[in-house]
């Protein structure tokens, strides 16, 4: 399958597409100067407690201060107290994670009251960004996320992803995160770790210890509120989750954001840096790449899709109706029950594209022209 990231930048956002066989899958919009993003790691101070909700609103910096429910705290946030108290106590410069005796796991039906104070400092990640009128919501179970694994201080725990099938692969891996694992450290193995070699994980694994000695190196001196580190931009993180052989060709039309992504790409993957070029054509980016089409198609009521049938999409206030229609298409070779799986196969390849794009909820679909009659 043939992939491409196309990257248009403009003054307010940068808008990401994913092509697949010059198809649009995915779409997103990073809006710029955009702070607050998801997997921001920020040192707050409990503002406010409230026993009712079992939870706290922390001040993060943000107009509106941050929620952070109990469950959200993570079973090691005993740990995570005691380990900022040591940092910012002034004792000595850095305390070693490696070295740290951890805590006793929390109860899953204890109290916030019974963990937080008001004024204390805590160290927080954004777990949902800030909406209309409501603060950040933040969780103190901290997790750093890499291409290839999730490193998660006050932990010992290895865990594989369940999209990875094979018993065998998912021992290896077990056994290979378990050769590597720093101490006081537990990891995620994510998906797109499946038949690496133990180098590959290695090295993915000394950059997310670096990211975190840069939190341990910043706590010291850090007053709340205070942004401690930041996650990697969408269009970083779309490439670190993304980027396999696959992936033929990424286009930008910004040169700052084009040595940026490249100078990243010479670091996780080397032999795949030339595969980024900066476009500096008269035409408009996306419509060049036809894109512009398929996004209003892709918002549009009637969707066509090859041979000829489309799709109706209505829109209700409860939910979304979705019309399968066959069109013109015809095929004499075959029956009419034939033609009709035909289309259904096609359509149900469009429909799940056109939900993603759509990010619908509440689907029914209304097959009005023929059934399936095979699975």
């Amino acid at each position: 399958m043939n992939k491409e990231l196309i990257i248009d930048v403009n003054q307010s956002e940068v808008v990401i597409a994913l092509l697949e066989d010059k198809r649009l899958v995915e779409l997103n919009k990073d809006k710029s100067g955009k702070s607050y993003a998801v997997g921001d790691v920020y040192f707050g101070r409990v503002k406010k407690i409230i026993p009712g909700l079992n939870a706290a609103f922390i001040d993060v910096g943000y107009e509106k201060d941050a929620f952070l429910h109990y469950l959200d705290l993570g079973s090691q946030i005993l740990s995570l107290n005691k380990f900022i108290k040591l940092s910012t106590s002034g004792k000595q410069p850095i305390v070693s994670i490696e070295s740290f005796h951890n805590e006793k796991d929390i109860e899953k039906t204890g109290k916030i009251s019974n963990i937080l104070t008001v004024n204390q400092q805590i160290l927080i990640q954004v777990a949902k960004e800030p909406i209309s009128t409501k603060g950040p919501r933040v969780s103190a179970d901290l997790s750093l996320p890499g291409r290839y694994m999730v490193l998660v201080p006050f932990s010992d725990k290895v865990s594989i992803s369940q999209k990875i099938k094979n018993p065998e692969e998912r021992n290896r891996l077990k056994r290979l995160a378990l050769s590597i694992k720093p101490k006081n450290f537990g990891l995620i193995v994510r998906t797109v770790a499946e038949n690496k070699m133990v180098a590959e994980l290695d090295a993915d694994l000394i950059e997310l210890q670096k990211k975190w000695n840069s939190i341990n190196t910043i706590l010291p001196t850090a007053k709340a509120p205070q942004k401690i580190v930041g996650e990697l931009n969408r269009t970083s993180t779309i490439i670190r989750d993304l980027l396999n052989e696959s992936f033929n060709n990424i286009h930008v039309n910004d040169v700052r954001l084009f040595e940026e992504i490249k100078n990243y790409i010479r670091t996780i993957s080397p032999d795949q840096q030339d595969i980024v070029k900066l476009y500096k054509g008269k035409t408009p980016f996306f419509e060049h790449f036809g894109i512009e089409k398929q996004i209003k198609t892709s918002f549009g009521k009637n969707v066509s899709f090859k041979g000829g049938a489309y799709l109706i999409i209505e829109h209700t206030e409860a939910l979304h109706v979705i019309d399968v229609n066959s069109g013109h298409r015809t095929n004499s070779d075959n029956n009419q029950e034939q033609n009709a799986l035909d289309v259904n196969i096609e359509a149900a390849a469009e429909v799940a594209r056109q939900l993603t794009s759509k990010q619908l909820k509440n689907v029914r679909f209304v097959m009005e022209q023929a059934k399936l009659k095979q699975a």
